[in-house]
């Protein structure tokens, strides 16, 4: 049970382009890398907001921390 030999892989190719035909490939690896690039968009917008949603608790922190020696 090893690995596949060159003609395994060219048994499947046959079949994938069979299937999906020539032209179709290239377009499902584009919407692949689309769909990558809007994941790690959507990962670096989240991480923005959580930087942004820490840094707001921090102030208000300070905020009622400096009232409370104030007061």
């Amino acid at each position: 049970m090893g690995s596949f030999s060159i003609w395994h892989w060219i048994i499947v190719l046959v079949v994938v382009l069979l299937l999906f035909g020539r032209g179709k490939i290239p377009e499902l690896m584009g919407d692949l890398a689309k769909g990558i690039n809007s994941f790690k968009k959507g990962m670096k917008e989240d991480d923005t907001a959580k930087t942004i949603e820490q840094k707001a608790h921090e102030t208000v922190s300070s905020t009622a921390e400096d009232k409370s020696k104030a007061g």
